[in-house]
């Protein structure tokens, strides 16, 4: 019988810098993560480790990495934080102030752990200076590596981005990483029964999809909730904020979202033309 952890998984924290202003920021990300945190302190029991799949800050700047810091010091967690890296992120000042490393360059932030008889593996899906994701070369060789390293444990991956949902539809190549890579990602996985399921972020919605027999958890995050009703129309943003709490057991993996109170105010709203000239100039930018 394989023990039953508990878990926390958070993700899209948006933290900024309180020195600097930040127009991009549509809620108190501070207060926000502030009180989820204590909300996790109060769990019973208590998890064994948390996630945040990432998206740490909003600018991906020094100062706001050493918010996110300060943040999880006055927590005084009693567990282990895993991060994953986001499109806001930026991987050098992430190294320097959270990891204390100065030479690791731009390398991906991709790591693995052991936790009780679950194998946790974290992967950097972020490209820099774009809004969807992907694997760099040699990412996904590394992930076999590590897949095959423990053969008894079974597997929770953590990517921000989600694989591709719907390959043939270009237009929602933004919410997760490449169809390309998609594909690679599911030749990889396929046929593999210890994979518990891939926990992400970055679309701010709770989702739960079913891939190929490997279950994809999406949360909303800390920053803005997106208006499920109106996704025919575009993203709106609405206040809302919240965490999942997971349970891995013998039959596989539970999870349980806890949103935060709420006004759900309008914060921003963007049509799908308005986000499709949105990502063609982060795109340019990086083809550039």
């Amino acid at each position: 019988m394989s023990e039953k952890l508990t878990f926390v998984h958070l993700t899209d924290l948006h933290v900024g810098d309180p020195a600097v202003p930040d127009p991009g920021l549509q809620a108190d990300t501070t207060a926000n993560l502030r009180a989820i945190l204590a909300d996790v302190k109060r769990l019973t029991p208590a998890p064994a480790f948390m996630v945040v799949s990432g998206d740490l800050t909003n600018r991906g700047d020094a100062g706001s990495y050493r918010a996110v810091k300060a943040l999880f010091a006055e927590a005084t967690l009693s567990f282990p934080v895993f991060f994953a890296l986001g499109n806001h992120d930026r991987r050098e000042p992430f190294y320097e102030v959270m990891l204390d490393r100065s030479n690791a360059g731009g390398t991906p932030y991709d790591h693995d752990a052991l936790i009780g008889d679950i194998h946790l593996i974290v992967l950097d899906t972020s490209i820099p200076g774009a809004i969807g994701g992907g694997f760099e070369p040699g990412q996904l060789d590394w992930l076999k590596e590590r897949l095959d390293a423990h053969p008894a444990r079974r597997k929770l991956l953590v990517m921000h981005h989600a694989p591709m949902l719907d390959p043939d539809e270009p237009a929602t190549a933004w919410e997760s990483i490449t169809a390309e890579d998609t594909h690679r990602l599911a030749t990889l996985l396929s046929g593999r029964r210890d994979i518990l399921g891939i926990l992400s972020g970055h679309i701010h919605y709770d989702r739960v999809s079913h891939w190929y027999g490997i279950p994809i958890v999406t949360g909303i995050g800390q920053h803005a909730a997106v208006d499920v009703l109106s996704l025919h129309q575009g993203l709106r943003s609405v206040a809302g904020a919240s965490f999942i709490v997971g349970k891995v057991r013998e039959s596989g993996l539970t999870v349980a979202f806890a949103p935060q109170p709420s006004d759900r105010r309008e914060l921003a709203s963007i049509s799908w033309e308005g986000m499709a000239a949105l990502i063609e100039r982060f795109d340019g930018a990086v083809r550039g």
